[in-house]
């Protein structure tokens, strides 16, 4: 496989994680929104750097939903020599089943550091919710445990109030988007809405369909997180603790914020940290000066 002449295609979600292509024999092609392209430029970068090739998607709002729509109508076109991959638990059957597995490697990192640490599980996770790969990672192998109360954070923007939010689960209803049946941002009509969030992986306008099913089976908790809250949340962290979280992960760190002094100090919360906050340097820049 590695030495055939196969492409492989990638829609790009950044949610604090690179996408890369390798010298392997492949040719890595990258769809990706204008504005994201703008707000991760140190990521683009680097992935360039290592070798791919980015095709910049101008229509919408130049952004997740946009490049997804794309890759998908290059990949139908060129299924003979062309592999699709997304990076998160949305799509078509079985690339959420595949992130899901691919990400759990977030909770055996997890279940391994808090029992070396405090020889018991969590009492609390708490993950953003974009598409929700990091998250599903997270919450998927804790699903049957019977004492952990898991959160999931979405973006709610400017406010739920108004129309600039991704919030799918706690402002959407049931639709069907890029192959998959789960919650979707929907007007009147039952057309997609655009979704919005300052964290560039956080703006698409539906979540995995495995969170939709542990929504509705409360599994999780779905809750949501406002642009300043996660600024905020940002700040505090870099300050306190030296660690420059994502912009998607600064979500879950202001939930986290908010549910911790209610909480007695034996009880241990586990927050997942989707990566580092370097590629939101201009956009936090942008937020706190302009």
């Amino acid at each position: 496989m590695c030495q055939c002449r196969m492409k492989v295609l990638l829609c790009q979600l950044d949610n604090g994680s690179n996408n890369s292509a390798w010298d392997i024999g492949m040719e890595c092609r990258i769809f990706m929104g204008e504005e994201d392209i703008r707000r991760q430029a140190p990521n683009v970068f680097r992935m360039k750097i290592l070798g791919a090739e980015f095709v910049p998607v101008a229509s919408g709002t130049a952004t997740l939903k946009a490049a997804m729509n794309e890759a998908m109508r290059y990949w139908v076109s060129t299924v003979r020599d062309t592999f699709y991959i997304i990076g998160t638990t949305a799509g078509p059957h079985p690339y959420p089943q595949m992130v899901r597995n691919f990400q759990s490697v977030i909770e055996k990192e997890t279940k391994k550091q808090i029992q070396k640490i405090a020889g018991r599980n969590p009492d609390v996770l708490v993950a953003f919710v974009g598409g929700g790969s990091s998250a599903m990672g997270m919450f998927y192998p804790f699903r049957n445990e019977k004492n952990i109360a898991m959160y999931g954070v979405e973006a709610a923007g400017h406010g739920l109030n108004t129309s600039e939010h991704s919030a799918s689960i706690n402002a959407g209803k049931v639709g069907v988007l890029h192959g998959n049946k789960t919650y979707l941002l929907q007007d009147d009509h039952g057309q997609v809405r655009d979704a919005y969030s300052m964290a560039a992986g956080l703006d698409y306008p539906g979540v995995g369909p495995e969170h939709a099913y542990f929504h509705t089976t409360k599994t999780v908790n779905y809750v949501t997180i406002t642009d300043g809250e996660a600024v905020a949340a940002f700040s505090f962290l870099s300050r306190q603790e030296g660690i420059i979280p994502a912009l998607e992960s600064a979500h879950a760190v202001a939930y986290a914020m908010k549910i911790a002094p209610k909480m007695t100090k034996n009880k241990i919360i586990v927050i997942c940290l989707s990566g580092r906050g370097d590629k939101d340097a201009q956009t936090i820049i942008e937020e706190i000066l302009l």
